[in-house]
């Protein structure tokens, strides 16, 4: 199950888990569509593709809760 973080690592904008709108990559490292976009979809941190993360319905969110462990990048993403 994803971790579904509440947050982009490069601005720290809020990504609520229950939109779109938020970019993953297969270690679950988060960003911000457009943080996604101006790392042209390559994660900094693996290099692996950035894609959609999917959003969870307030019914599973319930039962299965988003993370709420914020995660920053230790140096700018740009």
């Amino acid at each position: 199950m994803l971790e579904l973080r509440p947050n982009c690592e490069c601005c720290d904008a809020d990504l609520a888990p229950e939109e779109s709108g938020a970019m993953i990559c297969s270690f679950e490292c988060t960003f911000c569509a457009g943080c996604g976009e101006k790392l042209a979809g390559t994660c900094p941190n693996c290099g692996g593709a950035l894609m959609a993360r999917p959003s969870r319905s307030a019914v599973l969110l319930a039962k299965y809760p988003a993370s709420t462990r914020r995660v920053l990048r230790a140096e700018p993403c740009f």
